[in-house]
């Protein structure tokens, strides 16, 4: 008999924490698929092995978390338009011979904006702290969006001017004014969002940001999850209204479950159920 289940997985390393399995689990369970999905823990330098390990026991598809995002492009076959730009994927199909490569970090982080912050990003000003793999796989979805702005910062500014430089030609066909700032040079300008996209909030380490960046008219976006960070006590302090990014977390899910399943899942009751634990 044949198994008509479809097996799916999130591979990372660590990977005890990740809540994909339960998020994807509550999807299916509510668009009445019967699915497996499963937590898998990849050593470092085995990322290409698991894969193809998975590949075997039949598979049809994966998220990629930390710190496989970057290796998993170098590895699939085909991109999506979001994956070829950020040069990372968290998102495979596995079809036949071929491995497709999305990135839904971006559609995940702008639909949590607007969709369940009721944020509208057109026009707006807005400050992306961190130059690594987070923030240059939400910055073109930010473009599409129209803001008047995105400022760019980052403790070591180098790492900001070459994600400029690398992103300039995407902001000039959106018409966005994309700049670099240092980060001790924040507070002299207003922003609307101020987006962390560190992982400062993991280890607890300071940003060296001056809380004078954040304004009662401001929402300061935290992309980490599970317990407030020091950036969001830090924005709450000066009246800025604040998030964490579990709803991101969520809604990227929901693109990856639409691109496995052609099936668009309701978000808002897994986003309450989650932060009720």
């Amino acid at each position: 008999m044949t198994d008509l289940k479809k097996h799916f997985a999130v591979i990372g390393n660590p990977i005890h924490h990740s809540l994909s399995p339960q998020i994807h689990r509550a999807f299916a369970k509510e668009a009445g698929l019967d699915i497996d999905y499963e937590a898998v823990l990849s050593p470092i330098d085995e990322f290409k092995n698991t894969i193809h390990k998975l590949i075997a026991k039949k598979l049809s598809g994966a998220n990629v978390t930390l710190p496989f995002k970057k290796e998993g492009y170098q590895l699939v076959t085909s991109h999506s338009n979001h994956a070829k730009i950020a040069q990372a994927v968290n998102t495979l199909e596995f079809k036949e011979d071929e491995i497709i490569g999305h990135n839904t970090d971006g559609i995940g982080l702008v639909r949590d904006l607007e969709q369940n912050l009721h944020i509208d990003l057109k026009n707006k000003k807005i400050l992306l702290i961190g130059a690594g793999g987070a923030a240059e796989g939400v910055i073109y979805s930010i473009l599409e969006k129209n803001p008047s702005e995105l400022t760019l910062t980052n403790r070591t500014i180098e790492k900001s001017n070459v994600i400029q430089n690398k992103m300039d030609v995407h902001a000039k066909s959106f018409d966005v004014n994309l700049n670099v700032i240092e980060i001790a040079k924040c507070p002299l300008q207003y922003f609307d969002l101020i987006i962390n996209a560190t992982s400062t909030s993991l280890n607890n380490a300071d940003l060296d940001l001056n809380h004078k960046v954040f304004h009662e008219g401001s929402l300061a976006y935290d992309m980490m999850y599970g317990k407030e960070s020091s950036f969001m006590r830090e924005a709450q302090s000066q009246g800025s209204k604040t998030s964490d990014g579990l709803g991101m977390l969520v809604e990227q899910a929901a693109e990856a479950f639409f691109i496995w399943h052609q099936i668009k899942p309701q978000t808002k009751s897994v986003i309450e159920s989650l932060r009720a634990l």
